[in-house]
């Protein structure tokens, strides 16, 4: 049984989910054509220790970087590296911190510059899939009534969900039970429990829904190249409705930010 945290433990998880929520923020300005994708885990990295914190992904169970930077098949888990972004990429930031104990965990999918008509649907999609999951995230329903949620509205587009990935309970861990599938049946699963934090994380492919590991052994791609898009919250089970811990507000509401 998974045990719901406390309320001191709550605000200790917000504290790591606003600042990587901000830190998106800090890379979303970033973004543009003709950055590279190790320029984007810079300012994510240096963002983060000025704030008194650490990134959690840096050698977790050796990752070699502070974020996750995944363009265009890649779903989740690329390398920041010498690439660098052009007009109609589009990027995702996995990014996780350590302050006081407790873990953050958030990502979105950036457009770099402007993007086809069809992935914009696929980015618009894929973040309103989160969205429906937040709010099957109810005290006393069941984790697969939250993948039910994500798996129905992304499939009525005509896209797929990844099944091999999926999202998870965080606190002093970064991966805490339960695991938290984009794809299932409604009742079914582990039981939804007030105070129970969760990271919901829908990633989305434009194709068919089968994926490939890199021989790097971390990034994984889409198998027929198209692209996949990938949005992240931190919430809290609540009795009613969920309580998000982290948000895009930072990204959405500052007009520096192409999203």
């Amino acid at each position: 049984m998974v045990k719901p945290k406390t309320e001191e433990e709550i605000e200790l998880l917000r504290e790591n989910a606003i600042l990587v929520s901000k830190t998106l923020a800090e890379v979303g300005k970033t973004v543009a054509p003709g950055v590279s994708t190790k320029e984007l885990n810079r300012v994510a990295e240096t963002f983060i220790r000025d704030n008194g914190a650490i990134p959690s992904f840096l050698g977790f169970e050796g990752f070699p970087a502070a974020i996750c930077v995944s363009v265009n098949d890649v779903v989740v888990h690329g390398f920041p590296s010498d690439y660098v972004l052009k007009e109609g990429d589009i990027v995702t930031a996995d990014i996780g911190t350590l302050y006081k104990g407790y873990n953050g965990d958030s990502a979105y999918t950036f457009p770099v510059g402007e993007v086809s008509a069809e992935t914009r649907r696929l980015l618009d999609v894929t973040k309103a899939s989160l969205y429906k999951g937040i709010e099957a995230a109810v005290a006393g329903g069941r984790v697969g009534d939250i993948g039910h949620a994500v798996q129905s509205y992304v499939e009525s587009f005509g896209f797929s969900v990844v099944r091999e990935l999926e999202g998870h309970g965080i606190g002093r861990e970064m991966h805490e039970n339960p695991g938290v599938p984009n794809f299932g049946r409604r009742g079914q699963g582990p039981k939804l429990v007030d105070g129970m934090t969760i990271c919901i994380e829908p990633m989305v492919n434009a194709g068919g829904r089968s994926v490939y590991l890199d021989r790097n052994g971390w990034a994984v791609h889409t198998a027929d190249r198209s692209n996949a898009a990938h949005y992240e919250l931190t919430v809290v089970v609540r009795h009613g409705h969920a309580e998000q811990l982290s948000t895009f507000d930072y990204i959405e509401k500052d007009p520096k930010i192409n999203f």
